[in-house]
């Protein structure tokens, strides 16, 4: 029997007639009869009876009725689960994201994506940016978000997603904090928080040549791998720190964070969207959009 004889079946058992159930399958009367023969002959028992009252249910057919509507639910549940994931509107969505693409991306993005796709399960999971690229490459997760520059070559497809430029952090007693606007070159002497080279490859890369424009090379004398961490750090007083502008929506009470200008102070970098090589899913192509839509869109 197939999905087709069961609709046939609960058709008929709910008009107990022919003619009626044909209507309302759009068909003919003719090939139902044929289809509820072969139904009752694969089951080896009368599902229906015919006498002067009409078409009835025997025992057998009205015992069955409820199972044949449960299958015929879950069959037409089972295309539509189908179909909506082939548009990307159900199914699950796996998602790498850096710690600080919860600032501002990921409170943006996240809500309006789930108000657009309910049928979209999101599996989050935090972790650095080098390990996120090599799980979207792998295929472990969907789709990223992860820091640029990235810091390696990579098979990802990366898609910039907020752009964004490096402010100073130093603590609030420091002699800095006093001064409205820093130059990058303020900082030659002073001992620095860095983002670790093997951990943050991009960041580390990115701060290294917004020193080298200013004209010094940075005094690392501690390294970190999450933005809050090197905020922390900076905070317990082991030295400044360079950290992404939006970084500063979390306020640290003993941190200041001042704009930078002058050479290096434009080094540009961000969160990007990294995606497989190869074809990607249909929720993940919709998670694509919602992260490359313009906030007041």
């Amino acid at each position: 029997m197939d999905i087709r004889q069961l609709r046939h079946f609960v058709a008929l058992a709910e008009t107990l007639n022919f003619h009626r159930a044909a209507e309302r399958l759009h068909m003919a009367q003719p090939p139902l009869s044929a289809s509820i023969r072969r139904l009752e002959e694969q089951v080896g028992v009368p599902l229906f009876v015919r006498n002067r009252r009409g078409t009835e249910l025997t025992p057998a057919g009205a015992a069955a009725l409820e199972e044949a509507r449960r299958a015929v639910f879950h069959a037409e549940q089972f295309a539509r689960a189908a179909q909506a994931a082939s548009r990307g509107e159900a199914g699950i969505l796996r998602v790498g994201f850096v710690g600080s693409a919860t600032y501002a991306l990921m409170p943006r993005v996240l809500p309006r994506f789930r108000a657009r796709y309910p049928g979209v399960q999101l599996q989050l999971g935090e972790s650095t940016t080098a390990r996120i690229v090599e799980m979207v490459e792998a295929g472990d997760v969907d789709v990223g978000l992860v820091r640029f520059p990235i810091g390696r070559a990579c098979h990802a497809r990366i898609f910039p997603a907020e752009r964004d430029v490096f402010v100073a952090a130093v603590a609030a007693d420091h002699p800095l904090a006093r001064r409205r606007r820093l130059t990058l070159a303020d900082l030659a002497d002073e001992p620095f928080v860095m983002y670790g080279a093997m951990e943050v490859p991009g960041l580390h890369a990115a701060a290294l040549l917004a020193c080298q424009q200013a004209g010094f090379i940075p005094n690392v004398q501690q390294e970190a791998v999450q933005v809050q961490t090197l905020i922390s750090l900076v905070e317990s007083g082991l030295g400044v720190a360079l950290v992404p502008s939006v970084a500063t929506r979390h306020v640290a009470r003993n941190v200041v964070f001042k704009p930078l200008s002058g050479a290096g102070a434009q080094v540009a970098i961000g969160i990007a969207l990294a995606l497989p090589p190869g074809a990607q899913t249909s929720a993940a192509q919709r998670f694509l959009e919602s992260v490359l839509e313009q906030p007041d869109a």
